[in-house]
């Protein structure tokens, strides 16, 4: 594991701090998770872009269009 130093406003440490304690967890540990899911969401994002025109390509436009290949 690494250490990182990071600037917060004032605004979101307190914002932060308030989620700690209503979960009762570290406030490392919400900043891990922030950081956890910020990099699934970006992750998830660059494969949907290079997906969505290729399965449109296939003619998978909808959701309706996905499920009606798969039923």
């Amino acid at each position: 594991m690494s250490i990182m130093s990071i600037r917060l406003s004032k605004d979101l440490l307190t914002d932060i701090k308030a989620i700690s304690r209503e979960f009762q967890m570290p406030v490392s540990e919400i900043v891990r998770e922030a950081i956890r899911r910020f990099v699934l969401v970006h992750r998830y994002n660059r494969i949907r872009a290079k997906a969505v025109p290729r399965a449109a390509a296939m003619g998978f436009l909808t959701d309706e269009d996905v499920f009606r290949a798969v039923s």
